[in-house]
Formats: structure tokens, sequence, C-alpha cells
């Protein structure tokens, strides 16, 4: 079976994210980027299966700019096989919007003929968490979203997956679409040898015209600002106190 595992570059979630001077987007200027620690979840978990023999090929593909050719050798030196990049921007402000990169999976699914799909279930930079349901619409097929365990048992995938009540375990059909969560595994370092192997690993480069996939933004970005500062707290002498201040002053009473 054929693994295919989309993957997103996006700013380093170690760096503080800076808003331009404009107000018109976050400043990338400089700015440490590397893989959607999702998505590295979603490659490690690829792999695992691999290791396993559930899986015979991985293939990780990235939707935007050239320099996302980093993020995929990053997936290949921790041991996927083949990667795929579709560039489909030349700035690296501009952000594909999920129902673009939805269409443009769809079109490497219908030409890969992967059995599972397994992709992160939001980017950390626009936190859409919309890219994988609207793929398994688009293509029909089963999705299982926030997966904390995946097991295959022959052609199905049973996914536990994290709900606000807890946990819940369901039985899917493959192919399917997993969207994974952060308690899925802890993804492996690159190991120096496979990093230099990975130099080697075939990127077949693409664009989104290739796939007749239209990625003009529907959206418009009119402002971005910083967070609001957070107000000092303050100590109460008692509950009574607490609860005066919670009715009076926070009004949530």
């Amino acid at each position: 079976m054929k693994v295919l595992v989309p993957v997103k570059r996006v700013i380093d979630y170690n760096v503080k994210v800076r808003v331009k001077a404009d107000g018109s987007g976050v400043d990338l200027a400089n700015v440490k980027m590397s893989m959607n620690p999702f998505d590295e979840i979603a490659v490690e978990e690829a792999i695992r299966l691999k290791e396993k023999g559930a899986a015979e090929e991985i293939v990780v593909v990235s939707i935007g700019v050239k320099q996302a050719q980093e993020t995929l050798r990053t997936a290949l030196a921790m041991g996927a096989d083949r990667a795929i990049l579709i560039v489909a921007a030349d700035d690296v402000h501009s952000d594909i919007e999920p129902l673009a990169v939805a269409k443009l999976l769809k079109a490497v699914v219908d030409e890969e003929k992967p059995g599972l799909v397994i992709c992160g279930k939001q980017a950390i930079d626009n936190d859409m968490n919309a890219t994988g349901q609207m793929l398994s619409a688009l293509l029909g097929w089963s999705q299982a979203a926030f997966a904390s365990e995946l097991n295959l048992e022959g052609d199905h995938a049973v996914v536990t997956r994290e709900v606000d009540g807890g946990l819940q375990t369901i039985k899917v059909k493959m192919p399917a679409v997993v969207t994974v969560d952060l308690r899925l595994n802890e993804p492996r370092y690159a190991s120096l040898p496979n990093i230099m192997k990975a130099k080697k690993k075939p990127l077949d480069e693409k664009t989104a015209a290739d796939y007749g996939v239209d990625v003009a933004p529907r959206l418009t970005i009119v402002k971005t600002t910083e967070p609001a500062g957070r107000k000092a707290g303050v100590k109460v002498g008692s509950v009574d106190e607490l609860i005066q201040k919670l009715k009076d002053e926070a009004g949530v009473l």
C-alpha cells in the first residue's frame, strides 16, 4: 500500500511571530521556517506503518513556494521515499487556501493512487483545520479526524480520536483520509547519514497549472494586529471576595 502525506512549510513554532508595521500580515523576512508539527507527526506515523510492513511506499507532497523543497527534504531524511513539490506561489507571504490545497491534493491522489492519506489536523500558521476534511469530501473517501492512535486491520483503519468528551474509537473503510493529533507519536530526528541520502531521493517539481487548479485567493486580509496585552492579575483574600469580583468586575456570574 502507498501512503501519501501532505506537509506544509510554516514559521518554526519556537519563533515569536511579528506583525508587519503596516498591518498587512505577518513578517516572514529572515524568519526560521520548518515543517508543520502536525505534519511531522503524520510523516512519522507513515514511516512506522512502513516499518510494520503495512505500507510499501511513502510519498510526501507540499504545496506553496519553491523554498518548500527544504521541508520535503526533511521528510525524506526522516524516511519518506519520494517527494512532490507543487509550486503554487512566488511570494512567501502568499498562503494557499484550504480548498485550493484540497483540490491539488485530490489531483495528486488520482495520479498516485495511495491507499491512505495521513495529514496533520491543522497548520499552526492559519489554524484552518479544513484541508483533510475537504480532501475527504472531494475524493468521496472515509475520514477520521484528530487521530491519537491508528491501526490497520485488513481493508479498514481503526482510529482512536480525541473529542470534547474524551476518546472515541471508530473503524473506517480504506482508502481513507486520517488527520492526526499531537498525542499520536513523537517524531524521530533525521540522522546525518539519512540527511545525506535524502539529497538523492526523487523530488518532482510541478505547478498548480499542471493540475488545472485555480489557486487565486478568495479571501482578503483586511488587517493584522498583535493580540492585546494581558492585564495584571490580582490576589483575593477570600472566596467571598473572589465571587464579588467575578460578579461586579468580570461580569461572569
